[in-house]
């Protein structure tokens, strides 16, 4: 941030300029990030005195602080435009003319141990009125710019010190032209009464209740720029304690994305009807490029994990010869399997990741979706720390979760249904599986390699940021499992990697947290809508639901293997492969959410959704919303490849029986 005199800040302005500055002859941080015609001021936010003056004042921090408005700067710090106050409205108060803006007793007490002299009270107007010559020439280049103009004028009032019930959130505008302006007025209340918190109050909202909007800084605007709007918005201290100033963080945190998409939206009808702005989505208000602290984080959290692939260092390195050991036993004794060392300190990494400071982004939203990249690799750390020992199930249980009652009504309907069709015979080798791989990439235009290793658990595996595809030695396939194969790896989880090689942030290299339900999900319905699928592989996702089951339950390896092979009918190779999915590391739950992701998946597909930002990278269901913004607002680019059997579906090679039994999939 720059430190500028206001001179200064209003050559920017003039300019045309896009900064972040405070002032260093006034009280005030202003930042334009994009120039878009709307404005957040939190003009109360500010607690600083100057010390000749805190040694004046009667009053403690607290007593100060009660008055304030707190935290409402982040309440607008995701609009593009933003002017916050520093100095606490006990110096001045920005809200009230320059004749009443310096108080003398306050709510009933006094303010001063001795009376303020004459040039005190000059610099603090002086302040005040440096104030509103940037606001003025912010609010003149707005108008020139765009015809117009909103401001959302935010503060705060304290609840508790009405004898009645109040709305949490209360939008003054008693000033403002009612018939030009009353229908999105009346359309920003409505927003702000669907905001959700984490709080006991529950949000409500009304128009000129606790207040009307007289303050000075709307009338001003009304006088001064009639094309501007200042909408005075005044949210309940909800999100901290009135009495002794506790803050509620995760209040504060859902507060701010509620106003976030309320300002937003409300923003976009206002710019469709009142400036030149042209008509959009309604997060093009939202500031667009790579803002530096969005930058920084981003980059910091691929600087750790990159190249880090979970799978990697779960995958046994002894897989054939426990597998053998099993076997000998009589499938009796349950194999114990052994881990490459790790070639990094993961206890450090962690440490690392968590000092990563996600909270310098200013958009409410954007530091969840980092907070939660960040925990979920600390979360996929602590599994490598754990690696090998009993823990490590409790570890993947809290990161990946366990099959629920829905996943496992789903796995008995896929596996009580009688066979559709001849499952056909696994004569082809892993060379020819290796082949229609490095086909499929020549096909999509992928300079990736296929390897076989004898180091694998599945039939095949992509490592995206390696770009590479491993196939599993040994392994057998027939070609229709092969092309499912090349349709699962290559056709979403290469193109996925591929699509975030070319973003210009990391996170969708690195991944939204848990992002497996719905990588894994879009793999599956790719196989799906590609014609490969068949009831073989329908069951194979649901018996995965039953092994994680039965896994978590304390059931050892061989008792799940007994079921499979016994129960189920499962051939003995087939049966191993899957219990060592599900129990290699000590306990991987992973498996059980294809099956979930896929019904998810396919649902939207049916819907006709669009699942492009679940393309661009590994990312997740839960974040798709703010992924599509993300898109929107330029931060990501829409997915240039695109699973071929996405775009064109071959439903025709599916025996006609299938689409009956996706339909079943609740």
């Amino acid at each position: 941030m720059l430190e500028l005199t206001t001179d200064a800040i209003v050559r920017r302005i003039e300019a045309g300029k896009a900064f972040h500055a405070s002032a260093t002859d006034a009280g005030f941080e202003i930042r334009i990030a994009e120039w878009q015609p709307v404005v957040g001021t939190a003009i109360h936010d500010g607690h600083r005195l100057r010390p000749g003056l805190q040694a004046k004042c009667r009053l403690d921090e607290l007593d100060r602080w009660q008055e304030e408005d707190p935290c409402t700067a982040a309440m607008v710090e995701a609009l593009p435009i933003t002017l916050v106050g520093l100095d606490s409205r006990y110096e001045y108060d920005l809200n009230r003319p320059p004749a009443e803006a310096i108080y003398s007793t306050a709510w009933g007490r006094k303010v001063w141990r001795s009376p303020l002299t004459r040039q005190e009270k000059a610099l603090s107007l002086e302040k005040h009125g440096r104030y509103y010559r940037v606001l003025d020439a912010l609010l003149t280049e707005l108008t020139r710019r765009f015809e117009g103009a909103v401001v959302y004028d935010m503060h705060s009032f304290n609840r508790l010190r009405w004898d009645r019930e109040v709305p949490t959130f209360n939008l003054g505008w008693d000033l403002v032209d009612a018939e030009r302006y009353g229908t999105v007025c009346s359309s920003l209340v409505d927003a702000l009464a669907r905001v959700e918190w984490p709080a006991e109050i529950p949000p409500t909202a009304a128009s000129n209740d606790v207040f009307k909007g007289h303050g000075y800084q709307c009338r001003w605007v009304c006088q001064q720029h009639p094309k501007v709007v200042d909408l005075a918005l005044e949210v309940a201290k909800v999100y901290c304690n009135e009495e002794d100033g506790t803050l509620y963080p995760a209040v504060i945190e859902s507060l701010c994305s509620g106003l976030k998409e309320a300002f937003s939206q409300h923003a976009s009808a206002f710019a469709d009807r009142f400036t030149s702005v042209p008509e959009g989505p309604t997060a093009r208000l939202l500031p667009k490029g790579l803002v530096p602290q969005l930058k920084q984080v981003d980059r910091a959290i691929h600087q750790e994990v990159r190249g880090f692939e979970l799978l990697e260092f779960v995958n046994p390195i002894n897989l054939a010869a426990a597998r053998n050991a099993f076997f000998r036993s009589g499938f009796k004794e349950d194999p114990r399997f052994l881990y490459r060392p790790l070639p990094f300190d993961a206890k450090a990494m962690r440490r690392n990741l968590l000092r990563i400071r996600t909270e310098d982004i200013p958009d409410p939203d954007l530091r969840a979706l980092y907070d939660a990249a960040v925990t979920g690799y600390a979360d996929k750390l602590g599994l490598l720390e754990d690696l090998g020992t009993p823990r490590f199930l409790f570890g993947s249980q809290r990161y990946f979760g366990a099959p629920t009652e829905k996943d496992l009504r789903n796995a008995h309907y896929l596996l009580q249904l009688p066979p559709v069709e001849k499952e056909p015979m696994a004569s082809l080798s892993d060379a020819r599986a290796a082949d229609a791989f490095r086909l499929a990439l020549k096909e999509y235009g992928f300079n990736g390699r296929v390897v076989v290793s004898p180091r694998m658990v599945a039939d095949a595996m992509v490592l995206g940021q390696q770009k590479k595809v491993i196939v599993k030695k040994g392994a057998r396939f027939d070609p229709k499992s092969i092309q499912r194969l090349v349709h699962h790896e290559v056709g979403v989880h290469m193109v996925t990697s591929a699509n975030a090689a070319l973003q210009p942030l990391k996170l969708p290299t690195f991944g939204t947290p848990v992002n497996t339900m719905t990588q894994e999900g879009l793999a599956v319905l790719s196989e799906y809508l590609s014609g490969t699928i068949s009831l073989g592989r329908l069951r194979e996702l649901g018996l995965r639901v039953l092994a994680c089951d039965r896994m978590v339950r304390g059931a050892s390896f061989a008792d799940t293997f007994g079921m499979l092979v016994d129960e189920h009918g499962m051939d003995i190779e087939a049966a191993f492969q899957m219990c060592a999915r599900a129990y290699r590391g000590g306990g991987f739950t992973k498996d059980h959410l294809y099956l979930r992701g896929f019904r998810k998946v396919l649902r939207m597909w049916r819907r006709g959704e669009d699942l492009s930002p679940l393309l661009i990278g590994k990312c997740s269901l839960e974040w798709q919303e703010w992924l599509q913004e993300m898109i929107e607002r330029e931060l990501l680019i829409a997915p240039l490849h695109r699973p071929k059997a996405f775009e064109q579906p071959r439903l025709d090679r599916n025996n006609p029986v299938y689409d009956y039994i996706v339909k079943g999939i609740r």
